[in-house]
């Protein structure tokens, strides 16, 4: 096969795979934000804690990172649900405004931020950890990729497909679909606001932690390694449109296929490149792709 055919298709597989990761990501903070209200600033942080439990259960138990997801996914989840039903519940009383509410839930994630880091600073320390898990390559049409790659793309584009029909195919999907649209009318017609808003969180730190879970068999792992990826959700939910999952998981492919590309050229860029495509959204199409 021509090389130059081999270098596309690295970059291809490559695009999809942090694109894969960008929309789980997305998906989760599209979820807390569009659903929930709450723009959660330590999003990035339930990333970290599921590429660290992944790493303690492999490196300590011996336990296959692949199955650790069904168990860092349960615990997540009643971690972000209980989150919202106490701190984030208790703020939305006392708030006098919904605009109140998004400014003190805000500044209550950054505290959640520091929160989350220094406890895992104690922990795992602040020097990088990493495992080696399916590092073999595999070859594809004459280029090769790691299987660990291979096994993520797989798990992540099965995971988010399957969340995605969840959304539209079952009650609590139609639950959340209808919350997002108009919580108050959805709350008229019979729907538990308050139950349904504490799932979107808990739903939202599962889709972070299961990215970090993926995520901890490619990169190395420091306990500040989550800020970065909740700037990048950031833009990948304005891209799509504030509160749209499919628009989160298409802007997340699209994320990380331009992003593959600019470091494929310059490492340096990749970061700049993302801050540019957010700008020009803000002043071209500020609703996103799928925005209304």
């Amino acid at each position: 096969m021509p090389e130059s055919v081999i270098t596309i298709l690295d970059l291809a597989i490559g695009g999809l795979l942090l694109g894969a990761i960008y929309a789980l990501i997305a998906m989760g903070l599209s979820l807390q934000y569009g659903v929930a209200r709450v723009l959660n600033i330590a999003h990035g942080e339930f990333i970290m804690i599921g590429a660290f439990a992944t790493y303690t259960l492999y490196t300590v138990f011996g336990i296959n990172p692949l199955l650790t997801l069904v168990i860092v996914g349960p615990i997540i989840f009643v971690i972000g649900f209980l989150l919202h039903r106490t701190m984030f519940r208790r703020l939305s009383i006392t708030a006098p405004t919904p605009d109140a509410y998004e400014a003190s839930s805000l500044l209550a994630t950054f505290g959640l931020l520091f929160i989350i880091q220094n406890l895992a600073l104690i922990g795992w320390g602040a020097t990088p950890r990493a495992y080696s898990y399916l590092n073999f390559g595999v070859n594809i049409g004459g280029a090769v990729f790691t299987a660990n790659r291979l096994v993520i793309l797989g798990f992540a584009v099965a995971i988010g497909v399957g969340f995605y029909l969840f959304l539209i195919r079952t009650r609590m999907g139609k639950a959340i679909r209808a919350a997002a649209q108009d919580a108050k009318t959805a709350g008229l017609m019979g729907v538990n606001i308050n139950l349904v808003l504490a799932i979107c969180f808990g739903l939202g730190a599962v889709l972070a932690a299961v990215a970090g879970t993926l995520m901890s068999m490619r990169i190395s792992l420091t306990p500040t390694i989550g800020l970065n990826y909740t700037v990048i959700s950031i833009i990948i939910i304005v891209l799509g449109g504030l509160g749209s999952i499919p628009g989160s998981f298409i802007g997340g492919f699209i994320l990380g296929i331009i992003g593959t590309v600019v470091t494929y050229y310059n490492p340096s860029l990749s970061l700049a490149a993302y801050y540019f495509i957010f700008v020009m959204l803000l002043l071209v199409r500020p609703k996103g792709i799928f925005g209304k």
